[in-house]
């Protein structure tokens, strides 16, 4: 297949953006797979800051990064996304390459958990004033799940009436796929 699926089509993305001894962000790192992903990507020189409100998402990334030895350049926080801005060390406001978000539900565990459409827009803001000119925020919107449908739209209609003077917000997704399959938000700042 010529055209990425979803998940390497965001990886794309980042890789396009976050560089070695880099600065940048896992919104929402539940398993810790894009964490890891991103601390390959700074390196040893830089850092990655994550963040989920779920100890069991916060304890299995902290092991997968242990496993692969990158837990030294990598700060977890069990806390909602919102709350970005504050965490990020101020030295590194405007410096920011990238943050990533996989909106829904940590996988194999309770759905009743989610992401919320108040602290993912919250969570967005802060970041835009944190990132880098250039910097991306990617977001993987899967919505099939109870409460996902009201995040979707809150963050389309959010979206679509961002002031495209400050930054460019792309969707990709495949059109004739069943059962609301996910899709990508990219959005660059100017």
């Amino acid at each position: 297949m010529i055209l990425n699926r979803v998940l390497p089509f965001a990886k794309e993305l980042l890789e396009k953006v976050v560089e070695s001894g880099g600065v940048a962000i896992d919104a929402t790192v539940g398993n810790g797979y894009d964490t890891q992903f991103l601390a390959e990507l700074v390196g040893i020189n830089g850092i990655v800051y994550g963040f989920d409100i779920q100890e069991e998402a916060i304890e299995a990334t902290r092991k997968r990064l242990r496993e692969n030895g990158l837990e030294d350049n990598v700060r977890l926080f069990q806390e909602s996304h919102a709350h970005v801005k504050e965490y990020v060390d101020s030295s590194y406001h405007g410096l920011v390459q990238a943050a990533v978000f996989n909106l829904g539900y940590l996988p194999g565990s309770d759905k009743s958990v989610i992401t919320k459409p108040d602290s993912t827009l919250t969570a967005i803001e802060g970041l835009l004033e944190i990132l880098m000119p250039g910097g991306l925020i990617v977001l993987v919107v899967y919505y099939g799940h109870e409460g996902g449908q009201i995040e979707k739209d809150t963050l389309m209609e959010y979206l679509q009436g961002m002031d495209q003077s400050k930054a460019h917000v792309l969707q990709y997704q495949f059109l004739n796929q069943k059962n609301n399959p996910p899709f990508v938000i990219a959005i660059e700042k100017k």
